[in-house]
């Protein structure tokens, strides 16, 4: 069917507005052909015209007229760069560079109007026509990404221009094609009107980012097809109908359907979901001759008793928000790096994707439908921008952009309406509220009622089917889901909720995980969330390794918050997203170690469990000491079941013991190989026992040192010189942290930051004060007050030290708080320096990554080893990171520190001071110096980069602490 765009209505544009080039109108383009649904194969002709263009950059939109674009001109001398691709980051900066914003237009806010600084890159293709390219019917060019204003000549014919960067556009060519030396030229205007309507927290990238084609258009095409499908729980049944041109027919060969298109099949199908994502491959063929491949999936989406349900079943997003971006591409990703995507999220348990925001690369979704994944497709707007002017000015709320906002609700409607994977569509972000967002509800409801309606930025919910909220904090979170969102409409409280943002994952963190997903899994209405996000949108970049806001010369820009993802840049998996995989894992494994019972829950929403195989392991003092299979009935989703474990093995006497049982996949699957983790539980059995402080030797004075057991001491200061054969350097109390992201803060949140206060408070430059050296006839005790200059508050430290004649040595540590202290502390442990040489560290605790108090569901109890360069985690911009949880006792660098309670610990080849200062990768340079801290205590991570900080059983507040340590020097 060929459908027309959404009608629009009548323009009411102004005389001033009309008489605007047309970069700077508000209509959304003209001489394009109407949207319709995107497929990436039929057996029509098809020609690609990515690759290397001639290229030509202007500094202002009118430096050049539109000769290039008649056939003869002579574009040899030009440069040549790569379609798809974005100018900046091709030529080696000779044409231009990126710059970030998160909120703020990088350009003075007069809609339409833009700076005439306006860099424009002309673009030539010349091309012939394969040899079978078919004599009649017609041909269209596709555009599938341009940013963000685009004008188009074929042959010396102008086609059109466009806007709408995320979308596709198609014009029809019929007539000016030649069997060679055809001219393909493009003008593309980094500024426009539409730059407006994509203030998206990310990096400006002008160019044509997505692929160029050429299709033919048989004689009588089906030029649109929309695959309706739904899935009846109670009877099994599906129903499949294909809306398409007359004379169409529909196949499903897998289904035994053959029919006329437009004509609905009900018949018994296995239906699709995110855990089943079930695909039959059909055909549309059409009365010209064309062929059109589709899979259709069959499920059915609804809000129903105020929860959202697919399939008849209420579902629960473990989601994440996804910008497409690619360290050296930028928004150019290719499917491989798509599939990597995927896959990894599968791998991770994660189930749903937010389009975050604007539609992705289509055959993302694609991907999303095969290898299943829920996805909330977002439209290409957002004018988060007029924010910082009480929304004055929003294109939204005035009738002169209606246009533009139904032409990009359209183009995203129509070219993605067949992925079964697409659950909900949504309006866009951070727009604030207005009659555009409302014409563009009504014209979706009314082309898909199919799928609910998503925004997040209109509290009464008018024109949505779910209630939105970003960042909300956790005892909000638990009003809502208990229908105690008192401050909005009583109707708002009939819908379900999601966090389409939460856990913010900038820099270490996010923190708190944990605690939303008790929330989602205890109340009905909390259908989970999506955090942001996932990948860092770091450049690469050979001053900085990954570059971000401010390191292109921007005159605006906001640093680093671009770098808030759960991948590094390079899509290594950072600690935040395993954690996150550990939070959301669909399997909960609990029980009762002692009493050698686990119980198994699943936590699917469709699948049983009779794709795992379970396994247990006993551990003793977190070496294996058996393992075995164990039998799990494959239970009913929402189902559990309590499994006898065997008789416990034996085990060292003393030793610490536990249970640790896996779930992992039984067979290959798409995403991932036989033996694939999926879950764990750990089921402690007997406890550590207490670490027995060294004492009976008494410390020999000399005349300076003092001897104590294995340990040398000056005799002066009372400081450790020498453990046995490995020298200490710079023992003592450690209280600060090179504050995370989330330390740090927003800038919205002032007086709610702990880095800045922890600033204001002196803890980055505290001074250790000598109070007493004494000895005693089986100590050396050393009495010191840690304090900032300029405050009346600090700590009272006091270090014992004692030991035994096996070569072991015990500090004791007693810290007792003084004055008024009106901040927590980021730490509270010592720290000490070892030789450099030291390489590699073997611990018994948490591992094998980083954890801190609200990030440490990942962290699994054993043995680990890890060198001194892998214990660091390289967040972008370098920061606190690496602490390993729980640890009773570790090795490295010759020594060997047990704990009593267990602590913390950390190692790396710079100062914490150095961490802090570091604004890159690179500008951290290992010293001749390892430093180790060894913490009682850690504050939380939290997300307060962009939402809650550390819940306050997470928040390190001041108190008295006695903690011990007992080192031993190892071969």
């Amino acid at each position: 069917m060929n459908r027309s765009a959404p009608s629009r209505p009548e323009d009411s544009a102004l005389p001033y507005y009309e008489a605007l080039p047309y970069y700077e109108q508000v209509s959304p383009g003209t001489g394009g052909v109407a949207p319709r649904s995107w497929y990436a194969a039929s057996d029509a002709a098809s020609l690609s015209l990515d690759g290397r263009w001639r290229f030509r950059l202007s500094a202002t939109a009118d430096a050049h007229d539109d000769s290039f674009a008649l056939p003869g001109y002579d574009a040899s001398g030009w440069p040549e760069l790569t379609v798809p691709g974005h100018w900046v980051l091709q030529g080696e900066g000779a044409y231009g560079a990126p710059a970030y914003t998160n909120t703020g237009y990088p350009f003075p806010v007069d809609p339409p109007r833009v700076p005439t600084e306006n860099p424009t890159g002309d673009h030539l293709r010349v091309f012939g026509l394969p040899d079978d390219w078919p004599a009649s019917g017609a041909s269209v060019l596709r555009f599938e990404g341009v940013e963000s204003c685009a004008r188009v000549w074929l042959n010396g014919e102008e086609l059109g221009e466009f806007k709408g960067s995320r979308l596709p556009h198609e014009f029809a060519v019929e007539g000016l094609l030649r069997p060679a030396g055809n001219v393909l030229a493009v003008r593309v205007h980094q500024w426009s009107s539409g730059s407006y309507l994509e203030d998206q927290d990310q990096w400006w990238l002008p160019g044509v980012f997505r692929a160029v084609t050429l299709r033919h258009r048989p004689d009588g095409p089906a030029y649109d097809f929309f695959v309706h499908t739904a899935y009846d729980h109670r009877t099994g049944l599906g129903t499949l109908r294909v809306e398409a041109g007359a004379g169409g027919r529909v196949t499903v060969p897998e289904l035994g359907v053959d029919v006329p298109a437009g004509e609905a099949v009900t018949v018994p199908v296995e239906p699709w979901t995110a855990e089943t994502p079930r695909l039959y491959a059909g055909e549309l063929a059409t009365p010209g001759g064309e062929t059109v491949p589709f899979r259709a999936g069959f499920r059915t989406v609804a809000v129903e008793d105020g929860v959202l349900k697919v399939n008849g079943r209420r579902i629960l997003f473990r989601g994440v928000n996804r910008h497409e971006f690619h360290p050296e591409r930028g928004r150019a990703v290719d499917e491989a790096t798509m599939r990597h995507d995927v896959l990894l999220m599968k791998r991770h348990n994660i189930n749903a994707v937010r389009t975050s925001h604007y539609p992705p690369h289509p055959a993302f979704l694609d991907l999303c439908d095969e290898l299943g994944l829920w996805v909330i497709d977002e439209c290409d707007l957002e004018t988060h921008g007029f924010t910082h002017d009480g929304w004055r000015g929003n294109p939204v709320d005035d009738e002169r952009w209606t246009p533009a906002l139904l032409d990009r609700a359209a183009r995203m409607v129509e070219r993605d309406k067949n992925h079964a994977s697409v659950v909900m569509w949504s309006l866009g972000n951070e727009c604030g509220t207005g009659a555009g967002l409302s014409a563009m509800a009504r014209w979706i409801r009314d082309r898909d009622p199919s799928r609910p309606l998503h925004y997040e930025g209109d509290p009464s919910c008018a024109d949505t089917d779910v209630y939105s909220r970003m960042y909300a904090d956790h005892a909000e979170v638990e009003r809502i889901g208990r229908h105690e969102d008192d401050d909005g409409p009583a109707t708002r409280r009939q819908l379900p909720f999601i966090l389409c943002e939460y856990g913010h994952a900038m820099g270490n963190g996010p923190g708190g995980l944990s605690e939303y997903q008790r929330l989602f899994e205890t109340y009905e209405r909390l259908q989970g969330g999506f955090v942001w996000e996932w990948i860092d949108h770091g450049i690469r970049d050979a001053r900085y390794g990954y570059a971000y806001g401010g390191d292109f010369g921007e005159e605006l820009h906001d640093g680093n918050f671009v770098c808030d993802g759960l991948l590094f840049p390079d899509r290594t998996p950072s600690p935040g997203l395993a954690e996150y995989k550990k939070v959301v894992e669909p399997v909960l494994i609990e029980g009762d170690g002692p009493a050698g019972t686990v119980r198994v829950t699943n936590r699917h929403d469709f699948a049983d469990l009779g794709h795992l195989s379970f396994s247990w392991s006993f551990e003793a003092d977190g070496e294996p000491v058996e393992s075995g299979r164990l039998a799990v009935p494959p239970l009913a989703p929402g189902r559990s079941a309590d499994v006898k474990l065997p008789a416990p093995p034996d085990a060292p006497r003393g030793a610490e013991t536990g249970w640790t049982v896996r779930a992992v996949l039984a067979e290959d699957t798409a995403w991932a190989d036989r033996g694939h983790l999926v879950a764990w539980g750990q089921l402690p059995v007997s406890g550590r026992q207490s670490v027995v402080s060294a004492s009976g030797a008494a410390p020999v004075r000399g005349a300076d040192v003092i001897t104590l057991g294995p340990a040398v001491f000056d005799a002066r200061t009372g400081d450790l010189r020498a453990v046995g054969p490995v020298p200490v350097a710079g023992l003592r109390l450690d209280i600060w942290r090179a504050p995370t992201d989330n330390d740090n803060g927003a800038d919205w949140q002032a007086g709610r930051r702990f880095g800045p206060q922890w600033r204001a408070a002196g803890l980055h430059r505290m001074r250790h004060r000598r109070d007493q050296v004494a000895l005693e006839s089986d100590a050396l005790t050393v009495r010191t007050r840690v304090a900032p200059a300029a405050g009346q508050f600090g700590l009272g430290a006091e270090y014992r030290w004692t030991a035994d004649d096996a070569g072991r040595l015990t500090l004791t540590v007693s810290v007792t708080p003084e004055g008024d202290w009106r901040v927590p502390l980021p730490r509270l442990g010592v720290r000490l320096g070892l030789p450099s040489g030291a390489t590699h560290a073997r611990w018994f605790g948490g591992g094998p990554g980083e954890a801190y108090p609200d990030t440490r569901a990942a962290s699994l109890l054993g043995r680990w080893e890890a060198s001194v360069d892998n214990l660091q985690t390289p967040y972008v911009r370098p920061q606190e990171n690496g602490a390993r949880a729980d640890v009773r006792r570790v090795e490295i660098g010759g020594l060997r520190v047990d704990g009593e309670p267990e602590f913390w610990f950390t190692a790396r080849r710079w100062t914490t001071e150095r961490l802090d200062a570091a604004g890159h990768r690179t500008d951290l340079v290992a010293g001749d110096t390892l430093w180790v801290n060894l913490d009682h205590a850690l504050h939380g991570i939290g997300s307060q980069s962009c939402g809650p900080g550390p819940l306050p059983r997470h928040v390190l507040d001041v108190a008295p602490a006695t903690f011990a340590f007992t080192f031993s020097a190892v071969e």
